[in-house]
């Protein structure tokens, strides 16, 4: 028997559960413990931070999945807002200064600007119904969407590499060192706070590609604070210092590649977090008449999470009665887990009768 109300698959603005959630919600306040808020002490603690920021996933998505994608999309469309005033002020400064070594880095801006718009594309094909096709919905598009972020960001890596040895082996005369250093502050500037915007939110609803399309962001502010460490080398007198905090930010790129990317193979791998396991594990023994609880899988679809599980009940239950505990275990697994859109329990009889073959189909799995 499983209990998994297949026309019920927890979509927003579609809650038919026989309960009130917020009559309920005095019995699940421990959602509001603050372990969210712990902090990152010490330096190296806080730069390390800066390059992998982890997505504090055990608790991600306290938000409504409808509201949670509603978020992710307003998240995009402000931040591109602020990369693209970024940019129009770099083009304000490379009218003034005629620089065209500018203009490239300005075009490139532009350019990164436009990749949040396959993650806009994503978050809005989620919102789509699932079919008889696509039965899990179109989520998944937001972890392709993801996946497309991470080789952007190796390609910026392969960029800054390159000019970097370019400028080693072709050493060229830095001029308008003046307009170089504000387009950087104004480039670091902006990108950074796009960067912290985008993967606050990220973090906030589970997405792990709103928080690769963050790190791009940091990126390309990483390159804008290169080019004024550059700048203030070359100043002081020494021209190697540009091409060599290049190949050093290339580095620091790489670094985010790997992290960014095992993020994402872990998503579209169907990996889950331990603690999250644990969380389902733990709800699903406080409901009165669970037994058992096994073979408990989960998996993320984009910012959302699909569960399912095995429970054992007494084997003297009447079939309504074990159907409702399953429905109990559902919702105490919807207060648990905000992000879960969805979860199938499998209801198993303890085995009181040694002439009744329980597990007939175990040799098939």
């Amino acid at each position: 028997m499983s209990n998994s109300n297949p026309s019920h698959p927890h979509e927003p603005n579609d809650h038919p559960h026989p309960h009130d959630h917020d009559e309920d919600r005095h019995e699940h306040e421990h959602h509001e413990h603050e372990h969210h808020e712990h902090k990152h002490g010490g330096f190296w603690n806080e730069v390390k931070h800066l390059i992998k920021p982890h997505a504090h996933t055990h608790h991600a998505a306290a938000l409504d999945p409808a509201l949670a994608n509603q978020r992710g999309i307003w998240a995009l469309k402000v931040s591109l807002v602020g990369l693209l005033v970024t940019a129009i002020f770099q083009v304000f400064i490379v009218a003034i200064s005629g620089s065209v070594a500018l203009l490239a880095d300005t075009l490139h801006n532009f350019s990164d600007a436009l990749t949040a718009v396959p993650l806009w594309l994503a978050f809005v094909l989620a919102r789509r119904a699932r079919n008889r096709r696509y039965t899990y919905g179109y989520g998944r598009a937001e972890d392709l969407a993801g996946a497309f972020i991470v080789l952007m960001i190796f390609a910026s890596a392969v960029v800054v590499f390159y000019e970097s040895i370019q400028k080693i082996l072709h050493p060229q005369p830095l001029s308008n060192i003046g307009w170089v250093a504000a387009a950087a502050i104004i480039g670091f500037l902006g990108n950074e706070l796009v960067a912290l915007f985008r993967i606050r939110v990220g973090r906030q609803i589970g997405s792990a590609a709103l928080v690769a399309d963050g790190l791009h962001a940091r990126v390309d502010g990483f390159t804008s604070l290169g080019v004024l460490v550059g700048v203030i080398g070359v100043w002081l007198g020494f021209p190697w210092a540009d091409p060599l905090v290049g190949l050093i930010i290339g580095a620091a790129i790489l670094v985010i590649v790997w992290n960014t990317a095992r993020e994402m193979w872990r998503r579209m791998m169907d990996g889950i977090e331990p603690q999250v396991i644990e969380q389902i594990e733990h709800a699903a023994h406080h409901v009165e008449g669970v037994m058992d609880v096994h073979d408990v899988t989960a998996r993320w679809i984009g910012h959302r999470q699909r569960a399912e599980l095995h429970i054992t009940v007494n084997c003297q239950l009447p079939t309504v009665a074990s159907h409702l505990i399953g429905e109990e275990v559902r919702h105490a697994l919807f207060h648990e887990l905000p992000a879960l859109s969805d979860v199938t329990v499998h209801i198993d009889p303890c085995e009181c009768d040694e002439n009744v073959q329980y597990h007939l189909a175990a040799h098939h799995v």
